[in-house]
């Protein structure tokens, strides 16, 4: 029991740590400086290289659909996604699954 203590103490401590941290110095940075650009890119570049495996080297029961069909489907999506829907995230993302299902049973 005494090690499950310190482990759920450790966790605590190194989570609230780092909030309180944040906290402290919040006021302090500016949310529009080079630090928080270079994050935001960095950001975007690690959720575009996740889409690109997820599309290109899917695992799982993504893996029995088509690679037209998931570019299809991806392309569906951003053309809703940009042109049709002024940028609305829910309608992109649930036009993109219906149109993997609308492809795969073709």
């Amino acid at each position: 029991m005494n090690s499950l203590m310190a482990l759920v103490i450790a966790c605590a401590l190194a989570t609230y740590v780092w909030r309180a941290l944040g906290a402290a110095i919040s006021g302090r940075v500016r949310a529009e400086g080079p630090l928080f650009t270079w994050l935001g890119c960095v950001a975007y570049a690690m959720l575009a290289g996740l889409v690109a495996r997820i599309v290109i080297m899917p695992l799982g029961t993504l893996e029995a659909t088509a690679l037209w069909q998931r570019l299809g489907a991806a392309a569906i999506a951003l053309v809703v996604y940009f042109l049709l829907t002024r940028k609305n995230l829910f309608v992109g993302v649930l036009t993109g699954g219906v149109a993997i299902v609308g492809l795969y049973l073709l």
